[in-house]
């Protein structure tokens, strides 16, 4: 691959943070992912969309609707998604989460244990 085409492969890669408790228990307040711009989601995987009111937030992609995609929360008591704000247009898909890549291992809740 050509140096120029390398950078803008890479150029297609970030990393977001998770703010707030809307995709918990999936996503936690902190967590780092890995994503990629210009990817397109299927049915059920982490988006990264910008909100009608400019926040960008992670959300759960369950389809395609006329006028974008249908994003929801993965916790029903906290955040918004589309059942509040209706499809989210295409331009406001910001990237698709390929992995979360920070904790590498999480404990459950309250555990003193080491992780396995």
């Amino acid at each position: 691959m050509p140096l120029s085409g390398m950078r803008a492969w890479l150029g297609t890669w970030g990393f977001a943070v998770v703010r707030g408790r809307s995709m918990q228990p999936t996503l936690r307040d902190g967590d780092r992912l890995l994503v990629r711009h210009g990817a397109v989601p299927r049915d059920g995987r982490l988006v990264v969309v910008r909100l009608p009111d400019g926040v960008v937030a992670v959300k759960r992609a369950t389809g395609r609707r006329d006028g974008g995609w249908w994003v929801e929360r993965d916790n029903p008591a906290e955040g918004v998604d589309s059942w509040l704000v209706g499809a989210i247009p295409e331009r406001d898909l910001v990237a698709v989460v390929q992995w979360r890549v920070w904790p590498l291992v999480r404990r459950a809740r309250g555990s003193t244990s080491a992780p396995r």
